[in-house]
């Protein structure tokens, strides 16, 4: 019995040194495998769960004032571009539209007759030249004669006298005709000063009718609707506001000693709270902000004052979402989301080198609205000219 007792004895030291070699062992591959995971992995990932989607809120505003007498779209609904949102009371504005329509027509006739003047004109220099030419006659005719003796010198001043009247004559009807031609000279009736004016009014008069009908510049969903039917609303004047999904992006805000190895371009891997781990979104860094968010909020930080204390700032860093994963699964504007930063390529810069050219975003709603415009001063202009000089 007491031989059995000093085995045991003897052996628990032995198992104690193999359960620490063990457990030592253990530690020691714990801590290979995180210094192996960090060199390959943990030192070029970033991440972030202060980031959130943001996206373009297109304000919806009259270019005219006027009282609202029906809205076409509520919070939530989808619209497409170019679709009425609001309608302002158009009366005034249709109104305003035939007395420049009226203008314009009356003022294509008034610049017909300027042109037929320059006829008339011209056509009264012929005949005032023919007289000067039969005065002109006369007066050497009646030289020769009084020279002779056969006629006075009385009769002889009346007929130089009658010339020079002539002669003041055709001065007066030349210049009659280059005033009448200054008019209209080097133009056609549509391209006459008094009628391109007139077609200026008008134009404006139909945006202003067209305007009346507040539709959407692009397409995408309903927010924040404030107005009402009824109401009477002023040129720049927040409506309500229209989200494109396909325009939105995810701001996360990286601490800046987080951005030491972030470059344009890097992969991003970002997760949502509204679907959770299940989701994950493709993303890419397209900017890296020029500015902490205190240096452009509302009240920035006066860091000379005394009792200056120093804190780690952040700065917006813009990530653009795949759009395929975004169509699939919709984001709101103002979601949280966490952010993961792929560091391993580092080919890209911090600030773009090419210069940004072309549009960014743009609508054609408007242009659409001009071009109808002009077509109906064609038709206007067309309409009152004589049935020889239209187009065909």
């Amino acid at each position: 019995m007491s031989q059995t007792s000093s085995d045991a004895a003897a052996a628990a030291p032995g198992r104690r040194r193999k359960l620490l070699r063990g457990l030592l062992l253990i530690v020691v591959l714990l801590i290979a495998a995180f210094a192996l995971w960090y060199f390959l992995f943990g030192r070029w990932a970033e991440d972030t769960d202060d980031a959130y989607v943001v996206g373009n809120q297109v304000q919806i505003t009259p270019l005219v004032g006027g009282t609202v007498v029906a809205i076409a779209a509520d919070d939530g609904m989808k619209v497409e571009q170019g679709q009425l949102l609001v309608q302002l009371d158009p009366a005034d504005t249709d109104v305003a539209m035939q007395q420049a329509q009226a203008n314009l027509a009356r003022t294509v006739r008034q610049v017909r007759g300027l042109y037929r003047s320059v006829e008339g004109a011209q056509a009264e220099l012929n005949a005032r030249q023919i007289s000067v030419k039969r005065a002109r006659e006369d007066f050497a005719r009646r030289k020769d004669l009084a020279a002779s003796g056969a006629i006075s010198n009385e009769e002889l001043a009346h007929a130089r006298d009658e010339l020079a009247a002539a002669e003041a004559a055709v001065a007066g009807s030349r210049e009659t005709v280059e005033r009448s031609r200054a008019l209209v000279d080097d133009t056609v009736i549509a391209t006459q000063p008094d009628v391109q004016a007139a077609a200026a009014q008008l134009r404006q008069a139909y945006l202003n009718h067209a305007r009346a009908g507040i539709v959407a510049p692009v397409t995408g969903y309903v927010a924040r609707r404030s107005v009402q039917v009824g109401q009477r609303v002023q040129p720049g004047a927040v409506l309500m506001a229209v989200v494109p999904t396909e325009q939105m992006w995810v701001e996360a805000n990286f601490k800046e000693t987080q951005l030491r190895h972030m470059r344009l371009g890097q992969q991003v891997e970002l997760r949502s709270d509204l679907y959770g781990g299940d989701v994950r979104y493709a993303g890419r860094i397209t900017s890296l902000g020029m500015g902490t968010g205190s240096a452009f909020s509302l009240l920035p930080a006066q860091n000379a004052s005394g009792n200056w204390i120093k804190i780690v700032q952040r700065v917006p860093v813009r990530i653009a979402i795949d759009e395929k994963q975004l169509a699939e699964h919709p984001l709101r504007i103002g979601l949280s989301m966490k952010a993961e930063v792929n560091l391993h390529d580092q080919q890209g810069g911090v600030l773009p080198a090419q210069a940004a050219t072309g549009t960014v975003y743009g609508t054609q709603v408007y242009g659409q609205q001009l071009q109808a415009a002009d077509a109906l001063i064609h038709r206007i202009i067309q309409d009152n000219l004589p049935p020889s000089a239209r187009a065909s």
